[in-house]
């Protein structure tokens, strides 16, 4: 058998896996993977630096289906290239990562094949993709962390980063926003280690492009600044190989291949596929796409001999050679640089430099205060000096959010300077977050940030960080009505519940600047958790330690920081943010009045719930119904805590512009409505136990 005969059948066994698989579960999008099956094979098996014995080499190029409807295209190539699963907590480590039996159950429970890919569930998915254009925004983020890694890490003669970053993608993905804000920020750092294969087949879900996106895909790209190229026909594999050739030769801005496919077999014929886009082919169309390719019509899940033995040939053979030589050098560099050694290990694990925390600082007692933007930029300074992988910045907004690296040889990132630890997204809050998700996926440790209100901008970016179990520091400062003027657009009202809604997501909203610093200890603790920093514009008082107490408690999520003296409180006033020192006042009116409350801060509700039940009753005693919780933001959420008669003083509307004294007030968000409320909360309790 020729080489290119041996090359088609390879094709064509990713082809028919997939369409087995599709049509065996009676759910999926065959299509796609057939019409690309040449280009994913050219790339596997002829151009990417990838070894399927260690599909986490750190200097491994990257492999990213935007378009995760295909998914079968990638699961086939994980179990025909024989990529072996690393990840204890979700693999059997050292087995194939995908075995004929999870295709046989693709889109079934506890299969390694579920209907998009998922990061972390299965080894040699770089990246959790499906909602359109979030992969090549990510990937972005992935070409960014290996220009810094290279520009830190790499010395004269020892070239430990150089991988390269494919995406592909599909009209979907094109006409989702995202894919555009990230495409203009590669193209304007110049990223050339970054290419995206544009599947330009013509078809969605709901028929023909014709109906909704006729722009000039390539004309859009080179305003990008992109050098973009085509391939004609999806089938020729040595077209393709060119193509990719062109990619790897650019060194001054990233790479567009416009691969012209058509959906389904890969080749026009008489039988119309458009619905191979988006359901399985049938059985008569699954014979007719198998007679098509002299595949045996009654076959399923047949992989020929001679094909694993060629992909172990091509992708096999290369990739251990040069993981092995980059294993080699790896030993020399530890060597020569032990100390940058000791911080790529530390890096890929997800471990701290020691002493990472020794220069956080503590703020003394402050009735004037300081906002909590302020104090968050004294701690992340403190903390990202002695963490030369943290990385970050904002969207157009660090001189509003605080978030941003001043110390010294701290630098910005561009296209002229990629060794820069700050970085600017421009107006970009989506992209930003998927950036940021693609920064983790390369182990670098990222913040970004925004007002909170913008959270809804990136939402779908940072719902994926969830999903993954990325470390990623949101940084949301302008945290509620108290943002005065700037009026209803920018007051967050429904946010902070929509965040605590994100399962595997952790919300911090700390009452003052040793909270600040406290959550960040909390923070740079976590590893396979996203977190949402929560911070004010305002000055808020640096509570009294001495007096309430210490900050201790932000560990676990919420604590007593004010208390009754002598026995059980009457009534308790629980707050996150701002509004702790609106009880702590409260708290001190009630007392004049012997009246015993007690003030829990809530910086955390997720952490709180995460501690042992017996804690949680500690802190808010089951035997207690006399309660009030203030938070300038929906009360959605707060009745777990509240019970059946508890009080709530929090937005029921959209809040108002103007000074933010009389925002408040208008709200009632001041210590007498909280003191008003609370009596009347001792009242209701005391007649319900009568």
């Amino acid at each position: 058998m020729s080489q290119q005969d041996i090359d088609q059948l390879c094709v064509n066994t990713i082809r028919t896996l997939s369409i087995d698989a599709v049509q065996a579960a009676n759910s999926g999008h065959p299509g796609t993977p057939m019409a690309l099956a040449p280009m994913a094979y050219c790339l596997w098996q002829r151009v990417l630096r990838f070894d399927p014995e260690d599909p986490i080499w750190p200097n491994r190029d990257r492999f990213v289906l935007s378009n995760g409807h295909a998914s079968m295209l990638l699961y086939s190539l994980l179990h025909l290239t024989g990529v072996k699963a690393v990840n204890a907590d979700y693999e059997q480590v050292g087995r194939p990562a995908v075995t004929l039996e999870d295709i046989k159950r693709f889109r079934q429970l506890d299969s390694r094949c579920p209907g998009h890919p998922e990061y972390r569930w299965t080894s040699g998915v770089e990246v959790t993709t499906g909602p359109l254009g979030q992969g090549v925004a990510t990937s972005v983020g992935m070409a960014i962390a290996e220009r810094w890694l290279e520009r830190y890490f790499n010395r004269p003669g020892f070239e430990l980063f150089n991988y390269r970053i494919y995406a592909v993608c599909g009209d979907g993905c094109m006409m989702e926003g995202v894919s555009s804000e990230a495409a203009s920020l590669a193209g304007h750092l110049k990223l050339s280690n970054l290419c995206w294969i544009y599947d330009n087949n013509h078809i969605t879900i709901d028929g023909s492009t014709r109906i909704s996106f006729t722009e000039d895909i390539a004309a859009r790209f080179m305003g990008y600044g992109w050098n973009v190229t085509r391939v004609g026909d999806a089938n020729d594999l040595e077209m393709l190989e060119r193509a990719f050739e062109v990619a790897r030769q650019s060194s001054d801005r990233p790479t567009f291949i416009i691969v012209d496919s058509h959906i389904g077999y890969g080749a026009p014929h008489k039988h119309d596929t458009s619905a191979a886009h988006g359901e399985p082919l049938g059985e008569e169309e699954v014979r007719f796409a198998k007679r098509f390719y002299g595949w045996p019509e009654d076959a399923k899940f047949l992989v020929p001999e001679g094909v694993r033995q060629n992909f172990a040939a091509g992708i096999g053979a290369r990739g251990a050679k040069l993981r092995a030589a980059w294993t080699e050098m790896l030993t020399g560099y530890r060597r020569s640089f032990p100390e940058l050694a000791e911080q790529i290990d530390q890096m890929q694990r997800r471990q701290l430099p020691a002493g990472w925390d020794e220069e956080i600082p503590s703020f003394a007692p402050d009735a004037k205060g300081i906002a909590g933007r302020d104090a968050s930029a004294q701690v992340l300074n403190a903390i990202a000096k002695r963490v030369p992988w943290m990385i970050g910045g904002s969207a157009d907004l660090a001189t509003s959010t605080k978030a941003r690296l001043t110390f010294e040889g701290a630098g910005e990132f561009s296209a002229e300077n990629h060794s820069g630890r700050n970085l600017h997204f421009g107006i970009r809050e989506h992209t930003m977050a998927a950036i940021l998700n693609g920064l983790s996926l390369s182990k670098l440790r990222p913040f970004g940030s925004s007002f909170l209100v913008f959270s809804d901008y990136l939402r779908p970016s940072l719902r994926l960080s969830a999903l993954m179990e990325l470390p990623v520091i949101y940084i949301f400062t302008h945290d509620s009505i108290s943002v005065g003027e700037d009026g209803p657009t920018h007051q967050p009202v429904e946010h902070l519940a929509a965040l605590r809604a994100i399962p595997g997501l952790i919300v911090l909203r700390p009452a003052d600047a040793n909270e600040v610093a406290q959550a960040w200890r909390l923070i740079m603790e976590l590893r396979h958790q996203p977190v949402v920093l929560v911070l004010t514009r305002q000055p808020l008082p640096v509570i009294d330690r001495t007096k309430y107490a210490s900050t201790a408690g932000v560990a676990k999520g919420a604590y007593v920081l004010a208390d009754a003296g002598g026995g059980q409180p009457d009534v308790l006033l629980l707050a996150s943010g701002s509004e702790v020192c609106l009880c702590l006042e409260a708290y001190e009116r009630l007392k004049a009045q012997n009246i015993k409350a007690r003030v829990v801060s809530m910086p955390s509700w997720n952490v709180f719930e995460q501690q042992e039940q017996k804690y949680r009753d500690s802190v808010i005693p089951p035997s207690v119904t006399a309660r009030v919780a203030v938070e300038e933001g929906s009360a959605f959420g707060w009745s777990r805590y509240l019970g059946t008669i508890g009080r709530c003083i929090a937005m029921e509307t959209f809040g108002a512009s103007a000074p933010m004294k009389e925002v408040q007030k208008k709200f009632g968000f001041t210590s007498e409505h909280v003191v008003e409320a609370a009596k009347e909360q001792v009242n209701k309790s005391s007649r319900s136990r009568q």
